[in-house]
């Protein structure tokens, strides 16, 4: 009897002993399949700690002699309080989150003036009111990620909200910025309770390891920071990024606005982000107006001065539309030598606001590196993250260091037309490796509908067009027959055609006037009118190019009226199955209602049709599109 007692007792003292170690086992990330689950001990949003912060940068932008500090806010599980929890870190950015300003009559550049002269009315400048309440910068990504254990951290971009600085719409301070954060968050910088005080913050509960992500403005900046090479920064999922803005702002040297936004330039997204610089400093004669001139200006006042009306006006040069220094130190691409984190891109195919050139360049140039590299595309517009599996196992490889051998998944997942972006299709990368270059020539006709062809025509064949804004893109290709554009269509498909890759254009024109618009869609016909048909239905791509810089991106010339030249450019990538049924057809117009300047009517275009072509890539080459269009 005492020998079982004995023996019960120790049983009980065992379980006992089982029942509290189990009680009171800390909470961790779990991870299942390769990707980061949500942990309910990290799932509660009223535990979450929620404060804010200022990290100090290498940079003065606000004329205060003094290091510009950036408003961070962080929101992570309570255990890296209560229980010593150290967690990697994803990261998000932004000049919106504290208020944009009023979209008023004038905001916007007037679009309807002759090429290459000043518009008769000025733009106005409107006020953005700050918004937001600390210690809350934003509320994004918290509940994707803070449950699956990250800690999640937003900061304002420079000049905007609280953060100290200069908007300057990618300027070499909106790369420091971020990496500044990074910085603080792996130890090496220093944080403050207060934008002037002296009372240090650290980040303890960070594992050194940070992830960026973000849309449009928001994933740009992941680039940006990227491209300084700054440790602890590993991995990046940038959706939609604007990588260059003369890409944005111009067109193979051709003024042209981002879709939905005519008029728009890099001075008026400056107006609309610069919500900051709200102290007053003293006016060292940056503002010299007798009716503006005070002893104390505003931060806000002084970036307008220096930054908006000194650097981007002398930079951006509407005038010619030409490459220039200006341009080139807000393009990412020249950048990137730095950069080690990896890449995982998200864009759409029929973004044309930011357009999908904007991601390829850089997956290309990454992937050319060596660099860890992934790419979604969808068949939609402007945003579109990729599924949450795509972003869960990028993370969980590179923040928590799982090994979900990630790196030997497909590097390109394509959303196909008829499906959901959250069902992409995989594929071994992007373009097809399976796509080849196919050339086609055009036969006249143009004006009704002319002819795509893989042999050329006569040598000193010409057709031509007026120019007229008042037709949209849309109306020209649906028209019969127009004069205000040339129109080339393939022979109907008889089988699917698949075209993954960067379209090419080589056109030879003469001008009557020194300069002219030139425009080109490639589109599936015939159009579909339907209120629900899908944009693939009829815009494969589209692209833009100045005639003036058939030479050179940096120096344009005025054109010789009547004389001919050549204009070699790239349409915006696409992966897109052309439906059998349908007709590849290549619309040359000369002024885009939608994207370009809008001069008078009447410039006309004359294109030599022998010195003219098309190239396509086509998944099975020149073997495939013969099969797809033999009659």
């Amino acid at each position: 009897m005492i020998r079982v007692y004995k023996s019960s007792c120790l049983l009980i003292l065992c379980l006992s002993l089982f029942s509290l170690s189990f009680s009171q086992e800390k909470a961790k990330p779990v991870f299942k399949d390769g990707e980061a689950q949500i942990v309910e001990a990290f799932n509660n949003p009223d535990e979450w700690i929620r404060h804010d912060l200022w990290v100090e940068t290498s940079f003065n932008t606000d004329g205060d002699d003094k290091m510009d500090r950036m408003h961070v806010s962080v929101t992570r599980p309570p255990q890296t309080e209560s229980e010593g929890l150290k967690l990697p870190v994803i990261y998000v950015s932004s000049p919106y989150f504290a208020g944009v300003a009023p979209d008023v009559d004038g905001l916007f550049w007037d679009v309807k003036h002759e090429l290459g002269e000043a518009p008769k009315t000025k733009r106005v400048h409107p006020e953005v009111t700050r918004r937001g309440k600390r210690p809350i910068i934003s509320n994004s990504h918290i509940s994707k990620w803070v449950p699956r254990g990250y800690i999640v951290v937003h900061s304002s971009s420079p000049g905007t909200g609280l953060s100290q600085g200069a908007p300057t719409v990618g300027g070499i301070n909106e790369s420091l910025a971020p990496k500044a954060v990074v910085d603080w968050l792996c130890g090496r910088a220093n944080g403050y309770t207060t934008p002037d005080g002296n009372e240090k913050v650290e980040a303890y509960w960070s594992t050194g390891k940070v992830g960026m992500t973000g849309t449009s403005y928001n994933g740009t900046i992941p680039l940006a920071a990227a491209t300084t090479g700054v440790e602890g920064l590993e991995a990046i999922i940038p959706i939609a990024p604007n990588t260059s803005y003369y890409h944005y702002y111009r067109s193979n040297g051709l003024v042209r606005s981002p879709g939905g936004y005519l008029g728009e330039d890099i001075d008026v997204l400056y107006d609309f982000i610069n919500s900051g610089g709200e102290d007053l400093i003293p006016n060292k004669n940056y503002i010299k107006d007798s009716k503006t001139s005070k002893e104390f200006i505003r931060k806000r006042d002084y970036a307008n001065a220096t930054v908006r009306d000194i650097e981007m006006a002398n930079g951006m040069d509407r005038a010619t539309g030409d490459y220039n220094e200006f341009w080139a130190g807000r393009d990412y691409l020249n950048q990137m030598k730095p950069m080690k984190a990896a890449l995982l891109m998200s864009h759409g195919f029929n973004d044309w606001n930011v357009m999908p050139e904007h991601s390829y360049r850089i997956y290309k140039a990454a992937k050319e590196m060596g660099l860890p590299v992934q790419t979604y595309y969808h068949q939609f517009g402007h945003g579109g993250p990729p599924p949450i599996t795509l972003m869960n196992r990028w993370f969980t490889r590179y923040l928590h260091g799982v090994e979900n051998g990630v790196e030997k998944d497909p590097r390109s997942w394509i959303v196909r037309e008829q499906d959901s972006p959250r069902d992409p299709t995989a594929y071994s990368d992007y373009p097809n490796p399976d796509a080849s270059d196919v050339t086609f020539y055009i036969k006249s006709g143009g004006n009704k509908k002319g002819g795509l062809s893989s042999t050329k025509s006569k040598k000193g064949t010409t057709e031509t067009l007026v120019d007229d804004y008042s037709f949209s893109g849309k109306d020209l290709a649906k028209a019969e027959s127009s004069d205000h554009r040339l129109l080339y269509v393939s022979p109907i498909l008889n089988e699917d055609l698949h075209i993954s890759g960067v379209p090419k254009v080589s056109i030879t024109l003469a001008s009557n006037k020194p300069a002219a618009n030139l425009s080109v869609w490639l589109v599936s016909l015939p159009w579909n009118d339907n209120k629900k048909a899908r944009i693939t239905e009829n815009i494969i791509t589209r692209g833009w190019a100045d005639p003036q810089n058939h030479k050179s991106l940096t120096e344009s010339e005025a054109l010789a009226p009547g004389k001919f030249y050549t204009v070699n450019f790239e349409l915006q990538p696409d992966d897109q199955v052309i439906p059998k049924g349908q007709q590849i057809g290549l619309m040359i117009f000369s002024s885009d209602s939608q994207f370009t300047l809008l001069p008078k009517a009447g410039t006309e275009l004359t294109i030599d049709l022998g010195k003219t072509s098309l190239t396509l890539p086509i998944v099975g080459g020149d073997k495939a599109y013969k099969k797809a269009s033999e009659q």
